[in-house]
């Protein structure tokens, strides 16, 4: 203890903002999660580790208190203020809003609510951005009441190899030149989280948001350093790799995927099901278009290409030309018919021979009775 006590960071916090998100969004009453204050790595206090262990960890922490703090559990009434904020702020849709309305007052409101959203692709973008932004304020709110400087890792503009260095040199009071440097931009940075602009990050009146391109992949992060952990807090590290689908709103389920796997009904199979089948029916298109650009001697117009593409799209299912190249140009490409459809065009045909032999009736219009 005495020794942790001597140590001094020559530095804000490199705290990675998506574990902390995860991380208020485990916490309840079966799951606690301690942030350590000198290098802001996270303890889980995970129940499968067995009782003997978890008093341990209590205990220990209860004996330095000083250096972690409780990460804070979400409370039903937060939780359902979440909720309801995102209906009244961002769902325009009059019927979707007093769907979403009834779910939050019904029971499993939680669970539930997503449920609706992920089957509803129009709100769900719209509910991960309003879940990122609130869960951000939220864990900048907490920090700045237990007086940690910090900075989030993700708004960092400094390369992985100097930012590891600065991680690996925390405790050091001489240090590179680029270490120093990278120094000097977090501590700039850390001040930003205790600016008003923090808690309210909208745009000022007169400035048109900028039109920033969305990126879907995953950010870089660098290696975790800690030199302060105790032998008993090794095995609760909590350090997860954060990917697009690793955190969620459930309380039930740890990521987005094993949400996502549990959504009750075969509704979402069979709509990917269909787009498997629709996109293969478009890239034949896209391949027969091909083919017939590249051909020579067709001499097909615009109008009757647009004709033959519009047939084939209908009748995918229809036999292609025997003759001609364009024959030639089909082969392959659509499906094949079953024996059962090749049976009934067969019969189809044999009752079309049938009608035509017994000749064809002539409908004789009738004359009502004029008045006199």
């Amino acid at each position: 203890m005495s020794n942790k006590k001597k140590l001094k960071a020559h530095s804000p916090l490199i705290l990675r903002f998506h574990r902390l998100m995860d991380a208020f969004a485990k916490s309840d009453d079966d799951r606690d999660f301690y942030l350590n204050r000198l290098e802001g790595f996270i303890l889980f206090a995970d129940l499968d580790k067995g009782l003997e262990d978890i008093d341990r960890l209590e205990k220990e922490i209860g004996e330095d208190p000083e250096s972690y703090r409780l990460i804070p559990k979400m409370t039903f009434y937060e939780t359902k203020k979440l909720m309801e904020g995102f209906v009244v702020e961002k769902v325009y849709d009059v019927d979707t809003k007093e769907k979403l309305l009834d779910i939050i007052q019904s029971k499993e409101a939680r669970e539930n609510f997503l449920e609706f959203i992920y089957d509803n692709l129009t709100e769900l973008e719209k509910w991960q951005q309003y879940y990122h932004e609130r869960s951000r304020i939220r864990v900048i709110e907490w920090l700045r009441s237990q007086d940690f400087s910090f900075v989030f890792e993700e708004d960092l503009d400094i390369s992985k190899t100097v930012l590891e260095k600065a991680k690996q040199f925390l405790f050091d009071a001489k240090v590179p030149k680029d270490v120093q440097t990278a120094r000097e931009t977090i501590a700039a940075k850390a001040k930003t989280y205790y600016s008003s602009e923090a808690l309210n990050p909208r745009p000022k009146r007169g400035r048109p948001p900028k039109q920033v391109a969305k990126v879907d992949t995953d950010p870089s992060y660098t290696l975790d350093i800690y030199k302060t952990v105790p032998s008993w807090g090794r095995a609760f590290l909590y350090m997860p790799d954060f990917t697009s689908s690793a955190v969620t709103f459930s309380a039930k389920f740890d990521t987005e995927a094993q949400f996502i796997a549990s959504l009750r009904g075969s509704s979402r199979v069979k709509i990917d099901s269909r787009l498997e089948v629709l996109s293969q029916r478009l890239e034949s298109l896209r391949r027969l278009s091909d083919r017939l650009r590249s051909s020579s001697g067709l001499n097909l117009e615009d109008e009757t290409e647009a004709k033959l593409f519009e047939t084939v799209s209908k009748q995918s299912g229809q036999d292609a030309p025997k003759k001609g190249k364009i024959s030639k140009i089909f082969k392959g490409l659509l499906p094949k018919k079953s024996k059962d459809q090749a049976k009934e065009r067969v019969e189809l045909q044999e009752m079309i021979k049938k009608k035509r032999k017994a000749g064809t009736r002539q409908v004789v219009q009738m004359k009502g009775n004029k008045k006199k």
